[in-house]
C-alpha cells in the first residue's frame, strides 16, 4: 500500500528483456533503496514492483508481461526518470490517498496550461475508468496522488503545485506522453459491493 506522495525522483539504468513475456528493469534511487531488502514494495510510475535486490543505490525487479501491457513501464528507456516511493508503514503518515500500485489504465496527456505558481493539466481518460472519476476526488497519475478539478466523459484535469512540477515525472511530461492511472479503489469495491446486492 502507497499514498501517491513521490519521495524521490529516480532514474531508469536498464530495462532488458528477460524472456518469454517479461523484462528486469533497474533503478537508481538512493533514498527509496537506502532501507531496501529482497521482497520490499517500491512504486516505480505508481506500478508496485518487488525489489529483487539492491545495492549501491540500485534496486532490480521483475516486470512481468501482464504489467508491461497494463502501464507505460515498457515505454521506459535507460535514463528515463521516474517517481519512486517506498510502501507506508503502519504508523506513517496518509498525506495523499490510499494507493494500490494497481494500475487500472493508461492514459495521455492533452494539454498544459502553465500559471503563475501552477500548472493545469489535462489527461485523456479510458471509458471504462469514467466512472470511478469525480470532481474533487482522488486519482493517481503515475504514482503521485491528485485531486481531480474537472472531468468529462472522456477527459480530466489536475492542478500542479510547484512542488509537484519540480520533484515528480509530471513537471516534464508533454502532449501525448503516456501516464499511468490508478482510480480510487474504494469506488471499485463500492461498485462491487451494490453490484452484487442488486444481483440477488
Amino acid at each position: 500500500m502507497f499514498t501517491g506522495i513521490v519521495e524521490e525522483l529516480g532514474e531508469v539504468v536498464r530495462l532488458t528483456d528477460a524472456g518469454g513475456d517479461s523484462a528486469l528493469i533497474a533503478v537508481r534511487g538512493p533514498l527509496v533503496t537506502s532501507d531496501a531488502r529482497h521482497g520490499d514494495s517500491i512504486a516505480v510510475n505508481g506500478v508496485c514492483l518487488t525489489v529483487l535486490e539492491a545495492t549501491d543505490g540500485v534496486f532490480t525487479a521483475d516486470v512481468m508481461g501482464e504489467t508491461l501491457k497494463r502501464s507505460s513501464l515498457g515505454a521506459l528507456r535507460e535514463g528515463s526518470p521516474v517517481n519512486l516511493e517506498r510502501a507506508a508503514t503502519v504508523g506513517s503518515r496518509l498525506g495523499g490517498h490510499l494507493v494500490q500500485g494497481h494500475v487500472d489504465g493508461v492514459a495521455t496527456i492533452l494539454s498544459r496550461e502553465p500559471a503563475e505558481q501552477w500548472e493545469v493539466l489535462r489527461f485523456s481518460l479510458p471509458a471504462e475508468l469514467s466512472r470511478y472519476v469525480v470532481e474533487k476526488g482522488s486519482i493517481t497519475v503515475d504514482g503521485v496522488s491528485l485531486t481531480v478539478m474537472e472531468v468529462t466523459a472522456d477527459s480530466f484535469a489536475v492542478g500542479l503545485i510547484p512542488t509537484t512540477l519540480k520533484l515528480t515525472v509530471l513537471g516534464a511530461k508533454g502532449p501525448g506522453d503516456p501516464v499511468n492511472l490508478e482510480v480510487d479503489v474504494i469506488a471499485k469495491y463500492v461498485e462491487k459491493m451494490l453490484g452484487d446486492r442488486n444481483a440477488r
